[in-house]
């Protein structure tokens, strides 16, 4: 193959994982659960045409997506197990690159210690934080928003995930002071195992009857990856890499030569379709982070689903951008069930949906439940060089 499309549906999991309950996830699967609850909520099935032409109904049970039967669709469907510790953004997105995460991220349920906040402080000058707990990143936003910006101090939060999450007012405490703040942020995490570090601008004024809202200038700071994933591998092949919306800063630059930020998953399809229309050779990976972002953490069925139709329609766009030696391969890192309680990610399988306009099956075809995120990677890695490397097992020869 010259060329690889790889787009991640960020959040979209299939179905909850064998150890599921160990992450308190038992029952989640985002596919399925919203499936049934946008029914409920709207009166109407999701409209999925073309990923249920690819093979996604065959993945999990969704109500309105029907499987594909035998000799009918197009391309190739299966699913992935996360053989990582977590089920983050991080983790989700280095295994599929071939890195496993043996040893979970560091996570701070009860906030972060005071000791590494007063230094944090100290470096920056700071007149000190608010919050410095699990929370919600717009509900900490609402409760604590005004007061940061009456008093200056950054609001300080985290989750179940491993990440140090600063959110400020873009215009009172200022943008370029917060992503200053968060760089000196990721030196303390990368001391203290902490996977990510998150800049949450947002804007607003609600004495003015203008509410908080979160913007597309967030930016994340991830931790250097401990090993090789196939991205370096394949720069040093002389393989072009390009990614679009988060994708360099979740490998910290590493195998990533270019990246394009995206406000969202409308951009980020504009510029996916801008970039297959330009570049024909190489790897195209793409992050579309609105399912996540804006409708999983916030449990929003309605919106969640939407979302999904829109990147359905976008599929014939992409199918006619695709020339006979291109391989599309579309995916997640994790779940992040809009019906499930919290406003956590799930612990789930991710689908895998492949096609390559050079296939001579006849039908979608089944390329079952792999045992690793790294299968994935593998595919990649094989579709574009020849072989296939050392973590993973490619399934590229189902594919073609």
């Amino acid at each position: 193959m010259r060329r690889v499309i790889w787009i991640v549906l960020d959040g979209v999991g299939a179905g909850e994982l064998p150890d599921a309950s160990a992450y308190g996830d038992q029952g989640s699967n985002t596919l399925g659960n919203l499936s049934r609850s946008f029914v409920k909520k709207t009166g109407s099935k999701l409209h999925l045409p073309n990923l249920e032409a690819w093979g996604i109904g065959n993945i999990t049970s969704m109500e309105g997506v029907a499987p594909q039967a035998a000799g009918k669709g197009f391309g190739a469907y299966g699913k992935a197990a996360e053989l990582s510790r977590g089920k983050d953004t991080t983790s989700g997105h280095w295994e599929m690159a071939g890195l496993v995460v043996d040893h979970a991220f560091a996570t701070f349920p009860q906030g972060f210690p005071k000791e590494w906040v007063d230094q944090w402080c100290q470096e920056n000058n700071l007149p000190g934080v608010l919050g410095n707990k699990t929370a919600s990143g717009t509900e900490i936003i609402d409760e604590l928003g005004e007061e940061h910006v009456r008093t200056g101090k950054p609001i300080l939060y985290t989750s179940a995930d491993s990440v140090w999450q600063v959110a400020a007012h873009e215009e009172a405490f200022g943008l370029d002071r917060l992503y200053k703040i968060c760089k000196s942020a990721r030196k303390l995490c990368d001391e203290k195992g902490i996977g990510r570090v998150i800049a949450r601008p947002f804007i607003g004024n609600p004495s003015k009857g203008i509410p908080f809202k979160r913007t597309y200038n967030r930016k994340d700071l991830s931790q250097v990856p401990f090993g090789k994933t196939i991205l370096p591998l394949l720069e040093e092949s002389g393989v072009k890499t390009l990614g679009i919306g988060k994708i360099s800063s979740i490998f910290a630059g590493q195998g990533v030569a270019d990246n394009i930020d995206t406000a969202g998953n409308t951009d980020g399809l504009k510029v996916l379709k801008e970039q297959m229309t330009q570049k024909k050779n190489g790897l195209i990976y793409c992050n579309l982070i609105d399912f996540d972002m804006l409708f999983g953490h916030r449990r929003d069925v309605v919106g969640f689903g939407k979302c999904l139709e829109e990147f359905d329609a976008s599929i014939p766009d992409f199918k006619k951008l695709m020339n006979p030696d291109d391989l599309m391969v579309l995916t997640a890192d994790h779940g992040n069930d809009p019906t499930y309680r919290g406003t956590d990610h799930t612990r789930e399988y991710v689908p895998i949906l492949a096609y390559s306009p050079s296939s001579q099956h006849k039908g979608a075809q089944e390329i079952g439940a792999r045992s690793s995120f790294a299968d994935i990677g593998a595919t990649i890695h094989e579709a574009l060089l020849k072989k296939a490397p050392s973590a993973g097992k490619s399934f590229f020869g189902s594919l073609v």
